[in-house]
Formats: structure tokens, sequence, C-alpha cells
């Protein structure tokens, strides 16, 4: 499929860091001039400049405006943009204008459209009308992104680019015939032979044994289940197409300007479901992440923190770039949120405590027309006598008075796991309950360490695991023997390391490994089940023992047994597994432990349990703040200085326990601090 490669000549160690020019954290947004008249855009740097804004996204959706014809190319706009930002000191992230093909394209070459599951063809007239395995879309793709780099990459105003923008974002699986060619491509390479391949997808099952490779499909609208491994093989081929197609265009911009770094903007949070990031993150010259919180959640908060935390452990730890959020409503949800006085200051520097050295919105102004016009911008309709322009001026004087923040790092000695293969599999039809939704377990575990002031990183569960006290592995359903291995491994070197119900139940090829449930951990835990018992809707259980007072339990039980050695910690009082384990403890060498809940148990119960498995672990903070009150530190490179952030979600004043000097605010600090309701404070304390 790839085009072209990497020049073996590369050297990663020349690209300049994205943000070499800037002198603190950057802030801005999307910034489209070209929906605007001259005196806008006349207006528009005066006004980034009273705002603070330092660092903006151009041309993102700028290719039916540079080349409204085939071939007739307009740079006039661009190039005024671009030289009239550097004159303002703001750097730019510049796109390969790639994001949504001109009309002219896809009535010239209608056969790059991509298709549903239903043959459904997604015609142009919205964006990312393209289907990326298609040839004749990725050559005019990689002469824009090239026509761009020639042009602008040693304008002084260039950062980094901006490679499409959040691909796969609308079309996160395509049908159609280039992407089935491509699908048997991707597996021929994956397995090799069709023995291989037949047994891997068990295609003995239903007479689906393939003879030829020009036989299989992409799994396609069919009378009944599809078989569950074409499923998930054509997920992991979906999630490396979109990766490979970002692989190409940065490649092509590494050629022209190998000293600019690359990325592209993920969609790093639990509804998106689509790619594997964690695959994704080894091409990026710097993670960026586009979050917006949903309205309905009334937590959505807490979600925010999950995503942010994810992905900085997609970056690896590194600091990175929030791409795109919200100002206040966006315009897509069913019911859209006004955000709150406090809530964008609140959300901005949230993702700052936990790893970001950007802070970037959707968008600079917002549009007069087009589909996204009632989502929120930094220049609202209203103009500057609003509530969210006079915001907009306010974070970017927190955003400079937090300057000596960036770069740092945060540390946490907790981690819970993440894979996407796992999120894939766990929600293939055919299974025991279609109730199941696997970032719902990940998130309720996150919520309960949250609430108990525990820093958590999300990690995939092949990651480096020595570093962390805690590790919790919830549903992972589907687990390779490596990964598996490294779960155990950090057990048993001193770790806590906590599995829920439906892990390690399947191979990498959805196979289940035989022998009772939890296959791949029975070992690890000293458990074995013998059959699961999912609950119907309304059904609950109660759960006791330990830390669990009658606790609640829904969804799903097990009918568990216990190995020599394996402490029974809580059982079900009723239903009919009433007196057999819910939860058990195996102790490991070094000080570790194992432990397996078999059962969705309610909020209570997993924070109790949380808080259990936390003190055992010895990660939960020394003194932790009021319920509501979040608190994140970053650390400096030698470990000398923390920056503690304060983050204060409830309508009461607040304490916290700290010494050093307030950036915010103002002022020394000497034990406590005092958070005003719905604000921020951010204490740069000495170690």
């Amino acid at each position: 499929m790839r085009r072209r490669t990497t020049p073996e000549a590369f050297d990663p160690t020349a690209v300049r860091p994205w943000s070499a020019r800037l002198p603190g954290l950057a802030y801005g947004g999307d910034y489209n001039p070209e929906q605007w008249p001259q005196a806008t855009r006349l207006e528009d740097v005066e006004l980034m400049r009273k705002a603070g804004v330092n660092f903006v996204s151009v041309a993102i959706f700028g290719w039916a405006t540079i080349e409204p014809r085939e071939g007739e190319l307009d740079w006039a706009w661009l190039d005024e943009t671009m030289d009239r930002l550097h004159d303002a000191g703001i750097q730019v992230a510049l796109a390969t204008a790639t994001a949504s093909p001109p009309p002219w394209l896809t009535r010239k070459h209608p056969e790059i459209l991509p298709r549903l599951a239903d043959e459904t063809v997604l015609h142009q007239g919205g964006r990312q009308a393209y289907s990326v395995t298609h040839p004749v879309h990725r050559e005019y793709a990689l002469r824009m992104a090239a026509r761009m780099a020639e042009r602008y990459g040693e304008h002084p105003a260039l950062a980094l680019w901006h490679v499409d923008n959040e691909i796969g974002c609308h079309v996160p699986r395509d049908y159609s015939d280039t992407a089935a060619g491509a699908f048997r491509d991707w597996l021929r390479a994956r397995y090799g032979t069709l023995d291989a391949l037949n047994a891997a997808w068990g295609t003995a099952f239903w007479s689906q044994r393939y003879g030829s490779f020009d036989d299989v499909l992409p799994p396609l609208v069919a009378p009944t289940y599809a078989n569950p491994t074409q499923q998930l093989d054509f997920d992991r081929f979906s999630s490396d197409s979109l990766l490979d197609y970002y692989r190409d265009l940065r490649d092509l911009l590494r050629e022209l300007t190998p000293h600019v770094p690359t990325t592209t903007n993920l969609m790093v949070s639990s509804a998106t479901k689509g790619m594997d990031y964690f695959s994704w993150a080894p091409e990026l010259d710097v993670v960026a992440n586009d979050h917006y919180t949903a309205a309905e959640n009334p937590d959505r908060h807490v979600e925010l923190a999950f995503s942010a935390d994810m992905t900085r452990g997609v970056a690896g730890g590194d600091p990175w770039i929030l791409m795109e959020h919200s100002t206040s409503a966006v315009n897509w949800q069913p019911r859209n949120h006004t955000k709150t006085p406090g809530e964008m200051l609140r959300n901005s520097l949230a993702h700052v405590a936990r790893g970001a050295d950007a802070v970037m919105f959707f968008q600079w102004r917002q549009s007069a027309a087009g589909a996204e016009k009632y989502h929120s911008a930094m220049v609202p309709h209203a103009g500057q006598d609003t509530d969210v322009w006079r915001r907009t001026v306010e974070l970017g004087r927190a955003l400079e008075a937090l300057a000596e923040v960036r770069g740092s790092r945060v540390e946490a000695r907790a981690a819970i796991c993440f894979d996407y293969p796992a999120w894939w599999g766990a929600e293939l039809d055919s299974h025991p309950t279609q109730a199941l939704r696997y970032p719902d377990e990940v998130l309720a575990w996150y919520r309960a360490l949250w609430d108990a002031g525990v820093t958590v990183d999300v990690v995939r569960p092949g990651a480096d695991l020595s570093g962390y006290r805690l590790v919790i592995a919830p549903t992972l359903y589907l687990v390779t023997d490596a990964d598996a291995a490294n779960l155990a491994a950090a057990a048993d070197a001193g770790a806590t390391v906590v599995v829920t119900y439906f892990s390690g139940i399947v191979d990498e090829h959805d196979h289940v490994r035989l022998g009772g449930y939890p296959g791949a951990f029975r070992e690890l835990l000293g458990v074995r089940t013998e059959e699961f018992y999912t609950l119907q809707v309304d059904e609950t259980v109660r759960v006791s023992g330990g830390p669990l007072d009658a606790s609640s339990a829904d969804l799903w039980t097990e009918k568990t047994h216990v190995s020599p050695g394996t402490e029974v910690v809580a059982s079900y009082d009723d239903g009919q597994l009433a007196g057999l384990p819910a939860v058990t403890r195996r102790p490991t060498t070094a000080g570790g432990s194992a432990w397996y809940v078999a059962t969705r148990l309610d909020g209570a119960g997993t924070a109790a349990l949380a808080r259990t498995v936390a003190g055992a672990a010895q990660v939960l903070p020394a003194e932790a703040a009021a319920d509501g009150v979040e608190t994140v530190r970053r650390w400096s490179a030698d470990g000398r200085t923390a920056w503690l952030f304060a983050i204060n979600h409830t309508a009461d004043d607040a304490k916290v326990a700290t010494s050093g000097v307030e950036l915010l605010a103002g002022g020394d600090v000497d034990g406590t601090l005092v958070v005003p309701a719905g604000t921020v404070r951010v204490v740069r304390e000495a170690h």
C-alpha cells in the first residue's frame, strides 16, 4: 500500500522541537482566515495579541480554497496569513490541507468515495469523503502535501506539520472495493498462507473455509453474525490503513522538510474506538489530541482527566499537545452544554496538569456559516463584550503565568491497562451479554482512583509495568500470552495487580483459552471459573466481605472456584451463586498480590475495593483533598521542583496541604492552600 518510505538518511535528532520558538506553553486554536474578509483578518491578529495567543493551526480545510479548480492554485491568502502571523510572533502548525477533498476531485474520481458495510456510498458535501486506501486519492493528497512543503517548508512561522485532520473521525471503517483489496493484502502479509488464515479465523465453523484470498471480503452486512475473527482483523486492518495514510504523508514531508516535526490530531477518549492509538504514537514526533466533554455526563471532568492521562500514556509520558477542545458548547451532541463559569479554565488546566504543553481550541473565530457555526470558539459571534472572550483572555494570562511548567512530566505509581484489541473483542456480537461496554469498566475503576486522589497512568498491557505499585486490568477480554505474562511479572515483582471479570478469555485470534476462565490469568489469580452467570436488566445481587459491606453488583457474575493459597475476600449473598466467591486475592512473591473481581460492583463497592488495593499498594496520597477537588503534580527533570495543580470542581472553597509559591493568584503558601470554589490554583513546590 505504501508509495514511499522514510529515507534511510533521515535523522530524527535533526528534527527541531515543535515548541523551540515558544517562550512557554502554547496557546491558540484552529485559524481559518479563508472564511473571513480582510478587515476581519487584520482584527484577528490584534485580538490574538490581546489574548496571548502564540500558536495556531492553519489550512486544515484549505484545499478547495488553494485549488478551487484542478491545477489552478491561489496562494496569496495563505502567504499573507503566514507572514502576518510571523510578524505577530505567532507560530503555526501548518496542515497538509488534505482533510477534505475539493468537490472537483470527488466529481472527477467518484471511485475514491468510501462505503459503509451495507455498501452505501458516502458522498461529497460534508468532509473526509475519501477512502484512505484508494491510490488515486493518495496520489492527490501527496501532491497537495508536497506543494505545501515546497512553498512553506522554510517559512519562519512554521513550527509543526499538521497532517490531515482527525484521521478516521467520520470513516473509521471503509468497506469499498479498494479497501477490500487492501484488506486481502494485509491478510496475506499477516498470515502468509490460507491455512494460517483459516486456522486463525476458525473457518471450519459454518462452512467458511477459504480456498483463495480473493474470496475474502470485509465483514459486510450478512444474514447473521459475521465471523468474529474476521471482524477483529478488519478492525486491526482499518486502524493500520489509517495510520499508513498518515505515514505516507509524513514520509513525504520528511523528504522535503526533514527539520520540521510532524503530527496529526488523535481523538484519545473513552468514546473513540476505531484507532489503536498506542500503535500510532511511535510514528508521531509529538502526540496531539482533540478532546470534547459529553454534555449528558455529570462527571465529564473525570472522563476528561482519564482521556488526558491516556493521552500521556500514548505519548509514553512525554508532554503533548491539546490540539482541540471547546470554549463552551459544541454543535454536534443531541443536547449541547454551555460551559459554566470557570469550567473552560478548569478543563484547560486539567489537561495541562496531566501533561499538555499546549492548550488549543476549535476554533479561533466562530464561523458565520457552515455545519459548525454553532460550535463555540475563542472569539464568539457576539464579539469581545462576552463571557467567552473574557475567559479566552483570562486563560491566556493563566498560561503565561504557568510558562515554567513546560517540559515537566507527571509521575504515577498506579496504572490502568487499556487495550484497543481487547475493546474491539469484548464488544463483538454473539457474546454472553450485549450490554457490556468496555470503557464503562475502565472508567469505573479510574473514577474510584480519581476520587481517592491517586494519579494514574493509562497504558497498554504490554507496557513497562516495573515502576508501578498498583496495576489494574479491567475486562481484558482479549490478551496475548506476552501481555498476560507481563501482568504476572508485575505481581511477582511486588505490585498489587487487579484483574476484573471477562478477562483473559481469548487469545489474539479470539479463540477461547480452554480449561476454564479467566484463561490466561488462571495461574496468576489462583481461580477457575466454570460458567458465566450474566444478569438481566434491573437484576442485582448483593456482595459482602472484606471492604465490601453488602455492596450491590449487576450485569455479570461467575461461578468461580479458588485454588489453595487463594483467599476469598468477598462472596455473593444471594442469587444463583450465593456463597461463592466474588472477589479473591492471591499473594505473590516479593510482597505482591493478584486480585480477581468476578462481577461488576456498584460505584460504592468499586470505590471501597479501589481504596483497599490502593492502600495495600501504598499509592494513596498522604493527605487527600476534599471530594471533587482534583490534585495532580508535574515534576521537573531533576525531581527538585513539583508544580501542584489543585482544581476545585465544587461549589465550596477547599483546602489543600502544600507549601510553596502560588503562580496564578500569586503569593506564598505555608502549609495550607485555599482553592476558591470552581477555580484552579497552581503551587510551585520545592522538593
